[in-house]
């Protein structure tokens, strides 16, 4: 199979299709900042992390930050090793990388030209979106109706669910364009990605940016002792606690990662 956007190019402009990319990652990050006012993910974030220092027992050196920094990164990050579930680590790894080659290999070769219709950028692209389809329909059809994770059927479409199915829906119509050649597949594959960088505000896009900061936060404050001098945990079902933090959302899909402020939210278990 070669790049598909050589093909594509016959017809579409290189240079429009390239217009395409800049107005998707403009609307990412326009995304990304509209949801941390919204749900004032930064807020919360450097008030917690100012908070920390306060409470330190002890200040860290730069190699001893850099150390966590990389342990953050290579666990956290890479191998993703916070799931205790080795299903949901391995499905969500497939579909970690999947993102990053398919995305990458797919600005490279739209901004390549299409004289690079063979060759590895090609061959990622293709690898990256299968991985996806794999990773996300073994999420959407065994691990999410699974009782011990959240037991819903697989038909059943919620708020939260607008990130996976527009991700899955962008790589699947992606690979049946690149094997048919059909505008059918070509006009659903642009819709699914409209949707999926268009719709941030609206998914859990933007929490993949907020969970390695939260894990990089937390190895800080457990490396400081400042954690030790945190609050008790309060629990948001508590009609108490409700009324004593009216602006906190119930869920985490709502609102930034529990940094140290001393609330435990109540988390969906598939993220």
């Amino acid at each position: 199979m070669g790049n598909p956007f050589a093909e594509l190019s016959a017809t579409i402009s290189p240079g429009l299709m390239q217009f395409y990319v800049v107005l998707m990652i403009l609307a990412v990050i326009v995304g990304v900042i509209l949801d941390m006012k919204h749900k004032q993910s930064a807020k919360y974030f450097f008030a917690n992390a100012k908070k920390a220092e306060k409470n330190a027992k002890r200040t860290l050196d730069s190699g001893e930050k850099t150390s966590l920094a990389i342990k953050t990164l290579t666990s956290e990050v890479l191998t993703s090793s916070e799931f205790c579930n080795e299903d949901r680590r391995k499905s969500h790894l497939m579909m970690m990388y999947g993102f990053i080659f398919f995305v990458l290999s797919s600005i490279i070769l739209i901004f390549s030209g299409p004289e690079s219709s063979t060759g590895l950028w090609t061959f990622l692209w293709h690898v990256g979106a299968l991985s996806l389809c794999a990773g996300g329909y073994w999420f959407w059809f065994k691990i999410r109706v699974d009782v011990s994770a959240e037991g819903l059927p697989w038909n059943r479409v919620e708020r939260a669910d607008l990130f996976i199915l527009s991700l899955l829906s962008t790589a699947t119509f992606a690979l049946l364009w690149s094997i048919t050649g059909a505008w059918l597949f070509f006009g659903l594959f642009l819709i699914s990605s409209t949707v999926l960088f268009g719709g941030v505000y609206w998914s859990k896009f933007a929490h993949m940016f907020f969970k390695p900061a939260a894990a990089h936060q937390k190895k800080i404050t457990v490396a400081d002792g400042s954690r030790e001098n945190l609050p008790a945990e309060y629990d948001l079902t508590d009609p108490e606690v409700q009324k004593k933090f009216p602006d906190i959302p119930m869920y985490m899909g709502d609102n930034p990662p529990n940094m140290g402020l001393g609330i435990k939210r109540e988390e969906p278990k598939h993220y």
